[in-house]
C-alpha cells in the first residue's frame, strides 16, 4: 500500500524514525516487515549517496519517506529522486511556503518539479505517472508563527498532510513537553487539520505515545527512533554490568 492509499482510507501508519545515517539498519527495519521509515535529512546524518542506497533497498517494501533539509526545491527534489515517496517539509510557516512545497513535490502541470536523478530515468515515463499518483507532501507544523498561521496552510490546494513537530512547537511557544498548554496547542492544530478535511501526523516519542494518537485519529505516528534506541541499549547494558 502507499501511503497516500493509507490517507485516502485514514489508517494510521507507524513509523521509524532514522537519524544515525546508517543503511543497514535501514534493511532491518525493512527485513521487521515495518510499514514505514522516515530517514531525517534535515537534522540527521543522511546524505545523497546513503539516502538513495537505503531508499533502493527499503522502498518496494515499505513506505519511505524523508524529512527534508529545508523548505527550497533543491532538498525537495533530491527526495523524491532518490525514491522518497513522501516527503516532510519542516518549518513551514507560511501559506505561500506550503504552496511552494507542493508545487516543487509535483511534475507538470500539476507542479514544477524538475525532471531528472538517477532512478526516475530508467523508465520516465513510467515513474512520472506513478510519481505524480502517489507522492505526499506533508507539512510540518512546529514554529509558532506556523501554528499562528495554521488555519490558511491546512487550506493549501495539493497537500496531503499536516505533520505536528511536536519538540520545535514546544520551544517556539516557550512550553514543556507534556503541558496541558502544549496539548491545547496541539489539539487546535488538529481541530484545524479535521475542519479542513486533511490528514494530520505527529512525532510520538514510544509505542504507547504512539498508540493513544492513533486512537486519536492522526495519520502518522513514529513507534521509535534510531538514537533513542541505541542509547537505551546502551544505557541498559551498562547498567546490568555494574549491578551484577
Amino acid at each position: 500500500m502507499y501511503f497516500k492509499d493509507a490517507l485516502r482510507q485514514k489508517q494510521t501508519v507507524g513509523c521509524f524514525w532514522l537519524t544515525l545515517g546508517s543503511v543497514p539498519l535501514a534493511e532491518f527495519v525493512k527485513d521487521a516487515a515495518a510499514e514505514a521509515i522516515v530517514f531525517d535529512a534535515q537534522h540527521g546524518l543522511w546524505e545523497r549517496n546513503n539516502l538513495e542506497s537505503a531508499i533502493g533497498l527499503s522502498k518496494d517494501h515499505l513506505m519511505a519517506m524523508v524529512r527534508v533539509a529545508d523548505c527550497d526545491r533543491f532538498h525537495i527534489s533530491q527526495a523524491l529522486d532518490a525514491g522518497a515517496e513522501t516527503v516532510i517539509v519542516p518549518l513551514i510557516e507560511t501559506a505561500e511556503q506550503a504552496a511552494s512545497a507542493v508545487e516543487w513535490s509535483q511534475y507538470p502541470p500539476s507542479g514544477s518539479r524538475s525532471a531528472g536523478g538517477v532512478r526516475p530515468l530508467g523508465d520516465f515515463a513510467t515513474y512520472m505517472e506513478h510519481a505524480n499518483q502517489t507522492t505526499v507532501t506533508a507539512l510540518m507544523i512546529e514554529t509558532r508563527k506556523g501554528f499562528e498561521n495554521v488555519a490558511e496552510i491546512v487550506k493549501t490546494p495539493g497537500a496531503d498532510m499536516i505533520f505536528i513537530g511536536t519538540g520545535d512547537l514546544s520551544l517556539s511557544l516557550g512550553l514543556t513537553m507534556g503541558s496541558p498548554d502544549l496539548e491545547k496547542a496541539v489539539q487546535t492544530i488538529k481541530v484545524a487539520c479535521d475542519d479542513a478535511n486533511i490528514s494530520c501526523g505527529i512525532f510520538t516519542s514510544n509505542v504507547d505515545q504512539a498508540k493513544e494518537r492513533r486512537d486519536q485519529g492522526y495519520s502518522l505516528v513514529v513507534l521509535g527512533d534510531d538514537i533513542s534506541a541505541n542509547r537505551s541499549f546502551i544505557q541498559n547494558k551498562l547498567s546490568n554490568f555494574k549491578t551484577e
